[in-house]
């Protein structure tokens, strides 16, 4: 504890650009708790940096300055990947390349500042730690509904390089699990028995996960799964000359992937797989029978409605070269899928109007298929708005192009996100993604099958069966906000009564 007291000293005494320089370093340090990287034990020096940087500032004021520093560094270097699918269209966006991620750091640090401002008024120790707690995951909840929302990289989802820390997310989601971890590396700000208190209650909550995990395994459903992952890079995909190749190839590949699997099966493509509207183009869907020997294929397509307004959709193609359900993408991405109202400043980086938004959450019934709840792309990142709980399914499916991304952490990062979602909802997850990483899990988010990035080829993978219903998938994000409220209401009453006996 001795080289700690020196770094908490150390950590005090900066002042000035010092002190921003080095709230940055610390956010940076902490991006490499997420995916792909995973070095989880920096958070022992980023979280408790970050406070003691905040609480050694003069006023609420400074230690704002000090959370968005913080929130700033942990962003810049979370979200570089966004830089890749500017890269991809260098020549119309080459001037957004220095703006783009620097400027959404900026919007998301605002959501570490608030509460690294807040918490400096809570009295220092346990009131301003669990305090702090509380309003950081208030702060992730809210930057997942604010402008659309972003909740990109909550601090839950760095326990995703295994299936055992994810478990409680069962009960309290993703942000339960921010809460959680935010608790357990401030605690050593308190000494060496609460540090060792805090390495209890990850024993504690690796136990519970091992508990969970031990149980029998569900039985698995029929059919079976075939994932087809394309591999078309994102700069020949849209290529007029080249859309006939594609379209064969994933043909190929569903035929290939039938053989394979020895039993009837459901075969799954990613976002966009098809070059042909498939909700119109009868030739094209007969072809996918064909290929698909009168298995259902899951595919993903552009479609048009009836104001002539694209849409991101996922198409179900039956043995009969049918059209049986259609759902199309609810939550668009701004500034690449559509022109947010509220950000019309001349600057127009869309199309148009762009893609029109689907209805929300539904389940799709497919004869011959269990209920599936799809989601198109970042809609996976939405914790609580991926089912709908009025017309539970029986497992979920996940298509996405994460090719604007090349081999950089986003990939990683949306992974682990849809991994959430399985455990949260205890549904299993079949993902298909162009260039990967696609992958299956089941309803523990334990990973049955998965193909990495750049490969081409096909999953094939018996579907797990889903459980019953969890706790989350009944009361949703309500745990975590009571458990945050709770923290925020004791980190007050300790400030009043503290400042009460002091006045006394």
């Amino acid at each position: 504890m001795a080289v700690f007291e020196s770094i908490a000293r150390h950590l005090r005494s900066r002042r000035g650009w010092r002190g921003g320089a080095t709230a940055v370093g610390l956010g940076a340090l902490a991006a490499l708790a997420l995916p792909p990287v995973h070095l989880v034990p920096v958070l022992l020096l980023s979280l408790p940096g970050l406070l003691l940087l905040a609480g050694s500032r003069a006023s609420a004021r400074g230690a704002g300055w000090m959370g968005f520093w913080w929130g700033f560094g942990f962003h810049l270097f979370g979200l570089y990947w966004i830089t890749e699918a500017i890269l991809i269209e260098a020549a119309q966006f080459w001037w957004l390349v220095p703006l783009a991620v620097p400027a959404l750091s900026v919007v998301m640090a605002v959501f570490v500042a608030v509460p690294a401002a807040v918490a400096w008024r809570f009295a220092p120790g346990w009131p301003r730690m669990l305090g702090f707690a509380g309003l950081f995951v208030l702060g992730e909840m809210l930057r997942g509904v604010v402008l659309t929302g972003f909740p990109w990289n909550p601090l839950g989802s760095v326990w995703a390089f295994g299936a055992l820390f994810l478990q409680p997310a069962a009960w309290v989601g993703v942000f339960g699990l921010s809460l959680m971890t935010l608790v357990v590396f401030l605690a050593p700000l308190r000494g060496w028995r609460s540090a060792a208190g805090a390495g209890l209650g990850l024993a504690v909550w690796a136990g519970l996960g091992a508990v969970r995990l031990a149980a029998p395994e569900p039985p698995v459903q029929l059919p079976g799964v075939v994932v087809v992952q394309g591999n078309i890079p994102q700069d020949r995909k849209w290529d007029r000359a080249m859309l006939a190749d594609h379209f064969r190839r994933y043909l190929t590949l569903t035929a290939q992937g039938l053989r394979e699997v020895g039993q009837p099966a459901v075969v799954v493509w990613p976002e966009t797989a098809s070059p042909y509207l498939l909700d119109r183009d009868t030739v094209a869907r007969q072809m996918i029978a064909a290929a698909a020997g009168g298995a259902t294929v899951l595919a993903g397509s552009v479609r048009f409605d009836a104001q002539d307004r694209p849409r991101n959709s996922l198409v179900a193609v039956t043995g009969d070269g049918a059209a049986a359900a259609i759902y199309d993408k609810a939550h668009l991405v701004p500034f690449g899928e559509y022109q947010p109202s509220w950000a019309r400043v001349g600057v127009q980086l869309v199309r148009g109007d762009g893609f029109a938004p689907g209805p929300g959450p539904v389940t799709l019934h497919v004869p011959g298929l269990p209920p599936v709840g799809p989601s198109i792309c970042y809609e996976a990142i939405f914790a609580g708005a991926v089912v709908d709980a009025a017309d539970r399914p029986g497992w979920m499916v996940n298509v996405t192009n994460d090719a604007w991304f090349g081999n950089s952490a986003g990939p990683y990062q949306h992974l682990a996100a849809a991994r959430l979602r399985a455990v949260e909802e205890g549904l299993p997850l079949v993902r298909a993604a162009n260039t990967g990483i696609s992958a299956v899990f089941d309803a523990r988010g334990r990973t049955v099958a998965r193909l990495g990035i750049g490969e081409t080829g096909v999953i094939t993978a018996p579907l797990p069966d889903s459980l019953p219903g969890t706790l989350f998938s009944r009361a949703g994000n309500f745990s975590a906000i009571a458990a945050a409220l709770v923290m925020l209401i004791f980190a007050g009453t300790c400030t009043i009564k503290r400042r009460s006996s002091k006045i006394g």
